[in-house]
């Protein structure tokens, strides 16, 4: 018995590592917050100078020069200050993976290649350390998305200062997930080495193979749908009804043209509302994309590019040419390293490399929304949305001024303390440099 109880102990003892229990969510807003005289850039490509904000009740109630706060309102000074609206990560594992080289710590992906029924909400841990380190550079919410297989299943978006999922959810099973199948031939140049053998074949017949699989499901799932009787339920065409009816989005993973393609047949073949992740050869049709109406998701920026003869900067100036196109798009952080916190700085390389200031600031705020389906509450500094608000001290784009002071979500100022932190204050006492 003793032996169990050890055991016991040292599982709630590792579990307990992962949290920080010091860092907790803030209450709900019984004061009236005024931002007086900063520089509001509002998020839809508008700056104001010596603007204030009044946020009650979780909402912007007011805005503009000259006003006056509410009696009782917690007044903070932003002269000399810039006032953003809080960044949205668009696509992310952040709460399903804590550490990605050990597999305990990984719950992102489910066993199966169609999973359609899978949500990645529920499994969605308040608790990660990572969460609290995205806080501190001016990220509010992220969009949890589901990974592997064919169809990952249905994503959400949470917003980053809760106690459970329930708390943390903010626009739930909003978009399903496919990743496109390689329609490109594309040899692994470290399968000798890691002793890998390719399948026999062509890759592409193959990725062809698999696309039509794909589309003979969700042909199924429509013939399923459309009758009002059932003699038995199927569970995965149930799951996919919202890409029917537009209550969700179709979220496709893919890069090359080819597979772009293959993305906007689905469009054509389905009535589904289709949003590109990656896409990383999406200049070359971004004609065509705008035309049917598909937005992009950039997963991300600092990385090669994906053929050898593109420009080594293709990636820092493709935002750019989607924006010359007119093609919606949002800036996302998807290495795994970062784990979405460089968010900001992707699209400040974006602004070195085509886009305005305020363009890169949209496509890591309003565009996003846009895009994730929530821009009616989010993504804007404007009267009625959300208090999801940053204060930064310098400009949120730039790593080397970018101090973030104050962070609210839907009107609760969160704390800004976190894992990072509290080890530098560690040591820095440790070594006698406090």
């Amino acid at each position: 018995m003793k032996k169990y109880i050890s055991i016991f102990i040292a599982f709630v003892t590792a579990a307990a590592g992962f949290a920080q229990e010091n860092v907790y969510p803030a209450k709900k807003q019984d004061k009236a917050i005024f931002i007086s005289n900063g520089t509001v850039h509002v998020g839809n490509g508008t700056v104001l100078s010596n603007t204030s904000v009044e946020i009650n009740e979780g909402k912007i109630v007011n805005i503009g020069s000259g006003i006056n706060p509410s009696p009782n309102a917690v007044v903070i000074d932003a002269k000399g200050k810039h006032v953003y609206p809080g960044l949205i990560l668009s696509n992310a594992n952040l709460g399903l993976v804590e550490v990605n080289s050990v597999r305990a710590t990984a719950d992102a992906v489910e066993i199966g290649e169609y999973n359609p029924t899978i949500k990645s909400l529920v499994a969605y841990n308040t608790d990660s350390k990572v969460i609290n380190t995205l806080k501190t550079n001016g990220i509010v919410l992220a969009n949890i998305v589901p990974q592997g297989g064919v169809i990952s299943g249905s994503s959400s978006v949470v917003q980053l200062d809760a106690w459970n999922w329930e708390d943390a959810a903010y626009a739930r099973d909003n978009a399903m997930h496919i990743n496109m199948p390689s329609l490109f031939n594309r040899p692994n140049p470290y399968a000798a080495f890691m002793g890998i053998s390719a399948p026999a074949g062509d890759p592409v017949k193959r990725g062809l193979d698999e696309l039509e699989k794909i589309k003979t499901f969700f042909r199924e799932a429509k013939v399923y749908l459309s009758q009002s009787n059932h003699s038995q339920t199927n569970l995965k065409f149930e799951a996919v009804k919202g890409l029917f009816d537009k209550k969700q989005k179709l979220y496709v993973h893919c890069d090359v043209v080819r597979e772009i393609l293959a993305a906007i047949d689905f469009k054509k073949e389905f009535d589904f509302d289709v949003v590109l992740v990656g896409a990383s050869e999406s200049f070359q049709i971004a004609e065509l994309l705008k035309s049917n109406n598909i937005p992009v998701i950039l997963d991300q920026m600092h990385a090669l590019p994906t053929l050898a003869d593109d420009g080594v900067d293709l990636p820092y100036a493709l935002p750019g040419l989607l924006q010359k196109a007119g093609v919606l798009f949002a800036i996302n952080d998807g290495d795994g390293q970062h784990r979405g916190k460089n968010l900001p700085f992707n699209a400040g390389t974006a602004a070195a490399y085509g886009l305005s200031k305020e363009q890169a600031l949209s496509a890591i705020t309003l565009n996003a929304a846009q895009i994730l389906g929530i821009d009616e509450k989010t993504g804007s500094i404007e009267k009625g949305k959300d208090g999801n608000v940053v204060i930064s001290e310098g400009d949120i784009l730039d790593i080397r001024t970018s101090k973030i002071a104050v962070v609210m979500i839907q009107g609760r100022i969160v704390s800004m303390d976190d894992k990072h932190k509290q080890l530098y204050e560690r040591y820095m006492y440790k070594y006698g440099l406090k």
